[in-house]
């Protein structure tokens, strides 16, 4: 089709200036591979302290309750991280916030040899310090890598940078699980839980840093009201999906360690190669999904696999069996996360890309920090009450997950849509006579 002839240098100055942002033709070069490292390294590092109920149910003395809480409270960090982070991206440049972060991270692991109990502030302090230095680090890289793209391949970057987290989650909970071989747990074995979890980060920081290498800082342009862009351009209903997600993917990270030591199942490392290596194979296969199915209906088998995995482990009984929650949760991470990042980010503009993966990321931190100290509660009060108390929470999340599955294929059905576009038009139009 002819282009009006004004149309042209508007999108040459357009292309300029994202290849001013460093997009590049062949994004899979040495700073996306850096990148990846980077993340890979990182998540060990938060995938070793999977086993953190140990620290606090086992070494500590404290209950379900206490870990939701202190896991729950430490995600408000993350939240507020994420609301400065977004600007912070877009004003100093994706590769400070993140070598920041770093730090702050393995600062966050080296307090935690100091805590010697549940009670005090320490610990929440120490957790919320963890889970905002996390929230930066994967904010920042994944900002990083989608302004290197155009706007069709983000959700395709995002999710092959993703399967580094696959690659960490297979690897971490089986380090995890080296270092603690004893009945009872020794203050040894988790101050070598945590200095291996530092000694990762710091891995993860020279590998951010080459990644980042000779990254210009882009021309500040004048910063429109944070809220303004967020109400002009939010995704609606797709961020409720993401705090369903965030609870859902969240949980076993929290409380699969202390629900096999209650079937005195010894490891967990089964299950994190099988939902990793699941996560990881889906995920390249189906990178594109999201082009060629619409986000719609893959988020709907998302949600409707993370309701299957939480049913799966209600008769679980020994350490295999942990593989079928395993296989449901990696295909539901394999589908959502890409696709509810995608699907959060494309009504935003170009410019806006770091806000609009900030606000979906916070809503997911957002299901942790409600979700963990609900579910850590549920689990203490039915084994008050001498119900199943496990089991009655995985039914619980499961009936959440599916709620909210029907309550989005409701509000994105086509017709419903086509009415609220029309009302759109209409009201546009008025505004113009």
């Amino acid at each position: 089709g002819d282009m009006p002839p004004g149309d042209a240098p508007i999108s040459a100055r357009r292309f300029e200036r994202r290849m001013n942002c460093g997009e590049v033709a062949n994004p899979y070069g040495s700073a996306f591979w850096f990148c990846y490292l980077a993340n890979t390294a990182l998540m060990i590092a938060v995938s070793i302290l999977f086993r953190y109920a140990d620290f606090v149910i086992g070494y500590l003395g404290g209950t379900e309750q206490d870990l939701g809480l202190i896991v729950g409270i430490g995600m408000i960090g993350a939240i507020l991280m994420r609301v400065v982070q977004g600007v912070g991206i877009d004003h100093y440049g994706p590769r400070t916030v993140w070598l920041i972060c770093l730090l702050l991270f393995i600062a966050s692991t080296g307090w935690h040899l100091l805590i010697g109990s549940v009670d005090g502030p320490s610990i929440y302090l120490a957790r919320a310090l963890f889970a905002t230095s996390v929230a930066g680090c994967f904010g920042a890289s994944l900002t990083y890598i989608s302004l290197k793209v155009p706007p069709q391949r983000v959700a395709e970057m995002v999710g092959t940078l993703g399967t580094s987290g696959c690659v960490g989650l297979a690897i971490g909970p089986a380090i995890g699980d080296l270092f603690f071989s004893s009945e009872t747990i020794t203050r040894g074995e988790i101050n070598r839980m945590f200095v291996a979890a530092a000694v990762m980060g710091c891995v993860s920081f020279v590998c951010a840093a080459a990644a980042t290498r000779g990254q210009t800082r882009r021309e500040r342009r004048r910063r429109p009201p944070l809220l303004a862009v967020v109400r002009r351009y939010h995704p609606g209903v797709v961020l409720l999906v993401a705090a369903a997600m965030g609870l859902g993917v969240g949980l076993p990270h929290v409380f699969l360690k202390s629900y096999v030591d209650d079937l005195d199942i010894p490891r967990i490392r089964t299950f994190f190669w099988i939902y990793a290596a699941t996560a990881f194979l889906v995920r390249i296969r189906t990178r594109r999904i999201t082009e060629q199915l619409g986000f719609r209906p893959v988020i709907l088998m998302g949600l409707g696999s993370l309701a299957a995995s939480m049913l799966a482990y209600m008769p679980v009984q020994s350490e295999w069996q942990l593989v079928f929650p395993a296989l449901f949760a990696g295909v539901a991470h394999a589908f959502l996360f890409p696709a509810v990042v995608a699907a959060g980010g494309a009504r935003f503009p170009v410019r806006y890309r770091g806000v609009a993966t900030t606000l979906t990321l916070a809503l997911f931190d957002v299901g942790n920090c409600f979700g963990q100290p609900l579910v850590g509660t549920m689990i203490v009060t039915s084994r008050r009450l001498e119900l199943p108390s496990y089991p009655l929470m995985f039914a619980t999340v499961a009936a959440t997950m599916l709620s909210v599955a029907g309550f989005y294929a409701w509000r994105t059905s086509p017709a419903l849509v086509a009415q609220r576009q029309s009302r759109r038009a209409a009201r546009r139009a008025g505004a113009t006579v």
